[in-house]
């Protein structure tokens, strides 16, 4: 459909909570989605959730089945429509790995999250999903949900001299980093 402005840290409009989808069959959600993606895509992003694009809805979006230019390292999650998501750790089990967010544009922090958990949800046609994750899967399911909640990434880092610019502390990535939303 189109690419969407992303709302940036500092829009009060990331700090609400989403409300649940109700009605899967409402024509605004199919664009709804197909701008997410658009937007996910044009942006490299690794997943996006509607609040950044201004959309006050428990929908996000994530993965592509396909290795991320921002996460060059990270195993390919694979594309995931979640709506209406309940995530639940599986053990107590915490990592810490560096996050970027589309919506701090030219930032990575280091952030803890669980390593092994439980996602539960419905796909863009209102199917149940419930799958269980570990690794960058269960990172990038975990952010993205977060977004629902009014959380940024920042708001979970346990130590802030671990946030820097991605040029400076990731310049082998200075090419995709260019190209993130100002």
């Amino acid at each position: 459909m189109s690419v969407r402005s992303i709302l940036k840290m500092g829009d009060v409009r990331l700090l609400q909570q989403a409300r649940p989808v109700e009605d899967f069959t409402a024509p605004w959600l199919a664009t709804l989605l197909a701008d997410l993606h658009d937007t996910m895509a044009e942006h490299h992003g690794a997943g996006l959730a509607a609040p950044q694009i201004g959309e006050p809805w428990q929908v996000v979006v994530f993965g592509s089945g396909a290795p991320n230019p921002r996460y060059p390292d990270a195993e390919p999650v694979p594309a995931t429509v979640l709506i209406n998501p309940i995530l639940t750790p599986l053990g107590a089990a915490m990592e810490e790995d560096w996050e970027g967010c589309l919506s701090i544009p030219g930032l990575r922090g280091v952030v803890p999250r669980y390593r092994e958990l439980r996602y539960q949800g419905f796909d863009a046609h209102g199917q149940p999903i419930d799958r269980t994750v570990s690794g960058f899967h269960a990172r990038v399911v975990q952010h993205e949900c977060d977004h629902l909640w009014g959380m940024l990434y920042p708001m979970r880092m346990k130590d802030m001299s671990q946030l820097g610019f991605t040029d400076v502390l990731f310049p082998e990535l200075a090419l995709v980093a260019a190209a993130e939303p100002r």
